[in-house]
Formats: structure tokens, sequence, C-alpha cells
């Protein structure tokens, strides 16, 4: 846990809660450096928040080795229907897309959201909205993930969390959904509350693992509360993650990110991997990893 200076920046991004296959170890580990990257040359440069968290999301939305853009998985008809959200602290504004298809980065649809008195806008209505702005198109086929189908239904999600100099704070999410999952299905990820929110005031948070599981529980809000009372944002996280499996069953997990007002960073899971990279403005190099334990040795 890391706390920041008034005025300095930090960004955390995660790359899904998901089963340990130490074949992806390095692919995990690489993407979500390469998404901290992405964001920290924004929040260096002096920009904002928001921005931080879509370049980051974007940059892990085109590696197929997250489920998220290019790595999506399959519905039981064989389509891609994705799902993004944004929230933006400053002014709780929030962009949504769900059961979109046929995008490059659904997280750059959702921040065209954000001016919008829409909150969220799914299937055809979502594509339309996109290629009203502009967004790029791209075959179904393009975000097909390259690689065999795990025999479970794995329910990972990309994230992150961004403050800025100017003391903003912006959250975001993106999921390729299920394998084999419904038509038309919505998890918690592009719903404020659920797998994600944003508070100048208090914070922000992103989830990722079952998602049933995680919107019954209305878990990003569960944190945001326990936040506000003045807990940290580990046991935080943890002690509401705690709750997955009591709620949805064994197999249900998950992992979150978190930044505080002040700038204290947090991370905590309990799926086998979760995959976090953080970086604040004191620090030289980000740091990554792939579940907790790495980061306590």
């Amino acid at each position: 846990m890391t706390q920041l200076k008034e005025g300095a920046w930090a960004l955390i991004v995660h790359g899904g809660a998901k089963p340990d296959d130490p074949a992806e170890h390095e692919a995990n580990r690489d993407g979500i450096l390469e998404a901290i990257a992405a964001g920290r040359a924004v929040l260096e440069g002096g920009g904002d928040a928001v921005d931080a968290v879509v370049a980051s999301i974007a940059t892990m939305e085109a590696l197929p080795v997250f489920n998220a853009g290019r790595g999506s998985a399959p519905n039981e008809a064989g389509g891609i229907e994705m799902c993004s959200g944004l929230m933006d602290g400053r002014n709780l504004a929030v962009g949504a897309v769900g059961a979109i298809r046929c995008v490059a980065h659904p997280v750059e649809v959702a921040r065209s959201l954000l001016p919008e008195k829409e909150v969220l806008l799914v299937a055809d209505g979502a594509l339309e909205f996109a290629r009203a702005k502009g967004h790029e198109a791209v075959p179904e086929g393009f975000l097909k993930a390259d690689k065999p189908a795990r025999a479970e239904a794995v329910h990972d999600t990309v994230g992150a969390v961004a403050l800025d100099g100017g003391g903003n704070i912006a959250a975001g999410t993106s999921t390729g959904g299920l394998d084999g999952q419904k038509v038309g299905r919505i998890g918690d990820s592009p719903m404020p509350g659920l797998g994600y929110y944003a508070d100048n005031h208090i914070g922000g948070v992103a989830f990722s693992g079952d998602g049933e599981t995680i919107a019954r529980l209305a878990l990003a809000s569960r944190v945001m509360a326990r936040l506000e009372d003045g807990e940290a944002p580990e046991p935080a996280i943890a002690q509401v993650l705690a709750r997955l499996p009591g709620t949805g069953g064994a197999d249900a997990d998950g992992g979150g990110i978190c930044i505080t007002k002040d700038g204290t960073l947090g991370w905590a899971h309990n799926s086998p991997i979760f995959a976090v990279a953080y970086m604040t403005h004191e620090m030289d190099t980000p740091k990554a990893f792939l579940r907790k334990d790495e980061e306590q040795k």
C-alpha cells in the first residue's frame, strides 16, 4: 500500500481475475506493464484521470491475452458482445456500453458517452452511437481470442483507476464476456456501483470476477461506503470479496483495485490470478504482479 502527497498522480490497472495458466504469465505481466505505460504517459504529461484510464484500458483491449476487445470470448451463438464502463469522479458522469459488437475499443465508446444524458447504451443502440461518433469498426472475427477455449467460463475483466495531478479520480472497466454466455448477457462491468465507481470525495474502484455475483452484491458501492467510513482500501476490498463464494457459490471469486482521494493505492483478490500493475509519481518504474503474495515477498 502506497500513500501519495497532495497533487501527485497515481495509476493502478488490472488484467482480470482468472484461473492460473502458466503459459500466459509472461503475456499477462507484459500486458499490464504496457497498460501502465500508456496511462503514465497521460499523467506525466499533465493529462487527466479519465484519459489515463481510457489509454490504459484501450491498450489491454488491443492485446489478445486479455478478455476484452481483441481477446473477447464468443457467446453461445459464436458472436462477440463486449461491455465497458467509465466514470469521472469530478462530476459523477458515467458512460457505458453493453453487448456492443464490432468496435475495436469499447472503452473509447464509453468515454464518448460521458457528456451525454444517457448512462448506458446496449447492443444495436450502442453500435449506432459508436458509428455516429466515428469509432473504429472491426470485423467480428478480429475480436475473437486466438487461444484454446477453456473448460470453464472465464469471467475476467480488465480495469483501471487513476488519480491525476489535479486530484481528479476516474475508474473504468472493459470485458469480452463469458465463453458461451447467452446472447445479450450483461454482467457487472458496465454498471456503476457494481463493477466500478469513482468519486473525487472518496476514491475509485474497479473489479473483475464473477459478474453476476458482483452485480448481486453491488460490490463497488460496498467498497466505496467502507472507504467513506475511513477503512483502508485493501481490507475494504478483501472484506467484500469474501462475500462472493457465500453468495454465488464456491467458484465465485474476483479481485479489485482502488485509489483513495488522498492517493492511497490498494488491491486484493481471492481468485487464483489477478494481474495488477501500479505506479505513482514518486516511483522510477512501475510494479507488476500476478498475485498478491508476489508483492509481499
